[in-house]
């Protein structure tokens, strides 16, 4: 370790000593009048709180750990009462939730309609190893928690409207100490901050915004469909426009569980369309101290970025996706992501960002409301750039996978070099392919094809002075590959991975194959989660 980041180590460890067992504020109420009359049952409509004021630091922790929101998560704003038979018009509990850090309540209307009550502060520490979790580093991990802006989903409505994207209307709100509404759950509740929004999950919660969706499932569930069948497909184009909208928020944390896909059902095809959730990480700042500056260098915590006026390391913003991105982003052209960059940045006028951020609590505008949008407007204005570079970062290492149903995947060698795949349904009447994509070797290093189950076929063809490496994995079933291409001044640029009987093939000098006893050898992670 280098001297220096182990002299700051050591710094931080003194400053934060061992894990503190009050370390949370006892209570987000700070008119003691508004104390007392909540305390004698006479209940106000709002209350003044704050909602982390355990975030206030001195010099020294903000010097070494980043200045981050910690001033908006101590300011103190009014905030509405939760009253569970007003809120929605009438809301009852029924399970607790949540992650590692959160507590999340699923509440229902007489209706059925479900939404999610859930705290705005997070408690990591059940997220580190048991060796750790009394330590000082539950403090400093705890203290991170500061780098969100606790306010921002409140301005996220209005810009994801104008952005042509799902979206909640979230609330704030103050749960009293002695609601006895909650039941068994109140101790989990009683006396903090959380935030109310749509739980978008099962047609029960379906609103006129999702047309004619049949059905909200979450990604365990579309992913499993759509490598199980090839009739179910993703929406890749709106996928991408979401994506964009991510980077452009500063929204870091977009994993395959941050999202739930609307169904919608045509002539027997399924098509899933992306809605996210849990906006979190909004407007992200991490960087501001001399270690957090140290951990996000691009070999550390690199997904830890900075919103920033100019995007900054882009594979960064990326990094939580990765595994999504790869699988519900592989036929999206450039063209594509530069178009929706580009109608973003024309959709989200300076009135629009303007007006959504009139949605925060004066206090908390004041504070942050100025700087924030001058640098929103700054990556407006930068998204088709950032689009482009998104998508040469995505374009150098394509998978595409089949399903369970067997496939024709037919890959195009083109004298320009440029390889064209294209993916169909073997044994079906329709002339066009349910994928295709043009892959340019300035570009893509490497294109693989992944066949899952079913008995697919792979047909290599065409003539090139030089191609795009591309690997063949057959998956289960009795697959067969048929390679007549030519490529001058080259060989073995496929790669060919299967069991021993699982492939029939005639070698040519394209081909290098990789064939074993073990099914792992074409294993394929489906889930991710």
């Amino acid at each position: 370790m280098p001297r220096s980041i182990l002299i700051l180590f050591l710094v931080s460890s003194f400053c934060l000593s061992c894990a503190r067992s009050n370390f949370f504020q006892k209570t987000a109420l700070v008119d003691q009048a508004e104390k007392e009359k909540i305390a004698s049952g006479n209940i106000p409509d709002s209350v003044t709180v704050t909602v982390g004021r355990h975030y206030d630091k001195g010099f020294l922790q903000r010097l070494f750990f980043g200045k981050h929101y910690r001033e908006l998560w101590a300011t103190p704003v009014k905030l509405p009462v939760f009253r569970m038979q007003e809120a929605q018009g009438g809301l009852s509990p029924v399970s607790l939730g949540g992650g590692f850090q959160t507590t999340s309540l699923t509440l229902k209307t007489e209706t059925g309609k479900q939404y999610v009550l859930r705290s705005l502060d997070k408690d990591p520490q059940k997220t580190l190893p048991k060796g750790l979790r009394k330590s000082f580093v539950v403090n400093v991990v705890r203290d991170q928690t500061s780098a969100a802006n606790p306010f921002a989903p409140l301005v996220l409505p209005d810009l994801s409207k104008a952005a042509g994207i799902f979206y909640t209307s979230p609330a704030i709100y103050y749960v009293t100490e002695n609601d006895s509404t909650f039941g068994k759950f109140s101790p989990r509740i009683n006396g903090k901050v959380m935030l109310l929004e749509e739980k978008f999950d099962g047609k029960q919660n379906l609103t006129p915004m999702f047309g004619n969706a049949t059905d909200l499932v979450d990604s365990e569930e579309m992913l499993l469909n759509r490598f199980e069948k090839n009739n179910y497909q993703i929406d890749q184009s709106l996928f991408a426009r979401s994506r964009l909208f991510d980077v452009l928020i500063g929204d870091w944390d977009r994993h395959e569980g941050q999202w739930q896909w609307a169904v919608y059902k045509n002539d027997g095809q399924t098509l899933y369309k992306p809605v996210p959730k849990d906006r979190d990480q909004t407007f992200y700042r991490f960087e501001d101290g001399i270690i957090t500056w140290l951990a996000s260098n691009r070999l550390l915590l690199k997904k830890f970025q900075t919103f920033h006026e100019d995007y900054g390391y882009l594979p960064g913003w990326l990094f939580n996706a990765r595994f999504i991105d790869a699988r519900a982003l592989n036929e999206v052209t450039q063209a594509e992501w530069v178009r929706h960059a580009e109608e973003i940045k024309a959709a989200l006028t300076d009135d629009v960002i303007e007006r959504a951020f009139r949605e925060l609590p004066a206090p908390i505008y004041a504070k942050t409301g100025p700087v924030t949008i001058f640098r929103l407007k700054s990556r407006r204005d930068k998204l088709p750039q950032a689009a482009a570079k998104i998508y040469e970062i995505l374009a150098e290492d394509v998978t595409v996978a089949g399903s369970d149903e067997p496939e024709i995947f037919k890959a195009t060698r083109l004298p320009s070099g440029e390889t064209k795949v294209e993916v169909f349904r073997k044994g079906s009447k329709e002339k066009e392919p349910f994928y295709s994509r043009t892959f340019h070797p300035d570009e893509t290093d490497a294109i693989t094809l992944h066949g899952l189950g079913g008995n697919d076929e792979f047909e290599i063809s065409g003539q090139a002075r030089k191609a795009i490496r591309l690997n063949v994995y057959g998956g289960e079933g009795e697959d067969e590959l048929t390679d007549t291409s030519k490529i001058s001044g080259s060989n073995r640029n496929i790669k060919v991975y299967d069991t021993k009987r699982g492939i029939q093939m005639e070698l040519t000098p394209e081909i290098k194959k990789k064939l074993s006893k073990d099914v792992a050898i074409h294993a394929y992670d489906r889930e991710g989660l």
